[in-house]
């Protein structure tokens, strides 16, 4: 479907066969009303006594004993 409101956008891409920068711009444009954002999910704070049952494997548990960034 070609836009005749932008007519410099697709002229650009006849010229480049992977469309161009510039018409890849005017795609997301055009399509950015249709994509909706997704409703912010705000966490709340859990209490450290709700925290149980984590587990480390005894390899990953190693492997952070050995960077120096967690505790040398």
């Amino acid at each position: 479907m070609t836009n005749l409101r932008n007519v410099e956008v697709h002229r650009s891409a006849s010229r480049d066969p992977e469309g161009g920068l510039a018409a890849l711009r005017g795609d997301c444009a055009r399509m950015a009303p249709h994509w909706a954002a997704p409703d912010p999910i705000i966490a709340l704070p859990v209490s450290p006594s709700l925290i149980h049952g984590v587990t480390v494997p005894r390899a990953s548990a190693r492997l952070l004993d050995a960077m120096s960034d967690y505790g040398d």
